[in-house]
């Protein structure tokens, strides 16, 4: 588990610019289903065809893509200027390294305002690729060029700390998984989705192309228990995977909730509920795809979401990959997907 995460979380891959990350999940993944492809937005659809009477065709979707900055305008001094691919806070990022896809090294400084009780923005802030002119940056960087955080994943205890768990963290309990997948009577598309981080227009279309009977994304969730944080949101580090009720975006299919909690009880899978007040997943892109697709949950509890240093706990992780193995292990009961998905 440790060996994938670290090579999943480590890699090259902001919205739009996947293709590193892609080909990696590309070989981690070939000879775990019996197809492969990529559509037009970059999706790695993996298929596996069923191995018995009586499945759906169930699509599990965990996006690929990271949050990044990409390159607006280089200066005169050779300092390059940047917007965000994705949610970021500035006062996340400041004296972060950050790498373009051609293996350019950068720090993000910032110029400092008159009043030190100004807020932190991005348009203040820039990348130092250590360039001393226009010219000499231009080399490195142009305008369009988009940047990921650089950072190494390291493990405290049963912890992970890395860049860009989200989700790679979701993509890691995907493929284990697949892994753990000895049969399965369902369909299952296996999609690492792009472009999440910018509106889920991945999922999305791979979605409607799809039109399954069954979604099911898997992604993190926000850990509510460092101090300081008001207790009132219900994940936590080490109480294993988040069972989505509501977010920003959807609320669960309560069916398929209860599929997967009933099942996570059967098989003393740790579990817990997860409600999110802000931020969503591909979930609500699934759920309200064509008529409606049934759709569920799956989310690791994370702290510092979106910053360069996201934690999760292993046992989380395990958690995830625990149940939906289980959950494509086994046929879905047409109570769990309603009159009209049953019927089809």
């Amino acid at each position: 588990m440790k060996d994938l995460i670290k090579k999943l979380t480590e890699a090259y891959g902001p919205s739009g610019n996947e293709g590193p990350i892609r080909e990696l999940i590309k070989r981690e993944v070939r000879g775990l289903v019996d197809s492969v492809s990529t559509d037009v937005l970059g999706n790695l659809v993996a298929v596996r065809t069923p191995k018995g009477r009586g499945g759906r065709h169930v699509m599990v979707a965990a996006h690929m893509d990271e949050i990044g900055l990409i390159a607006t305008h280089v200066d005169d001094k050779g300092f390059v200027r940047f917007s965000n691919i994705g949610g970021i806070n500035p006062n996340n990022i400041l004296a972060q390294r950050v790498v373009f896809e051609n293996g350019t090294l950068g720090v993000i400084g910032e110029e400092k305002p008159d009043n030190p009780q100004t807020a932190r923005t991005l348009e203040r802030m820039f990348i130092d690729i250590g360039a001393g002119d226009k010219k000499g940056a231009l080399k490195s960087v142009a305008v369009g060029d988009i940047a990921a955080f650089h950072q190494e994943c390291r493990f405290l205890g049963n912890r992970a700390v890395a860049k860009s768990m989200d989700d790679r963290i979701g993509c890691a309990a995907v493929i284990l998984a697949m892994r753990l997948l000895k049969s399965s009577p369902h369909r299952i598309s296996f999609v690492f989705t792009s472009q999440e981080e910018v509106g889920l227009r991945g999922a999305t279309a791979a979605a409607y192309g799809l039109d399954p009977d069954m979604g099911l994304a898997v992604d993190i969730t926000g850990a509510f228990d460092a101090p300081g944080e008001k207790p009132k949101l219900p994940a936590m580090l080490g109480k294993g995977t988040a069972v989505k009720i509501k977010d920003a975006g959807i609320l669960a299919h309560p069916g398929v909730r209860k599929h997967l909690t009933d099942l996570a009880d059967r098989k003393r899978i740790p579990h817990q509920p997860d409600i999110l007040e802000r931020g969503t997943t591909d979930g609500s892109a699934i759920y309200k795809t064509r008529a409606g697709i049934p759709t569920g949950v799956l989310s690791v509890p994370t702290r510092y979401g979106h910053s360069c240093s996201e934690m999760v706990d292993l046992g989380d992780v395990k958690a995830t990959a625990d149940l939906l193995a289980a959950v494509l292990s086994f046929p879905v009961p047409d109570r769990a997907l309603g009159p009209y998905r049953a019927a089809r």
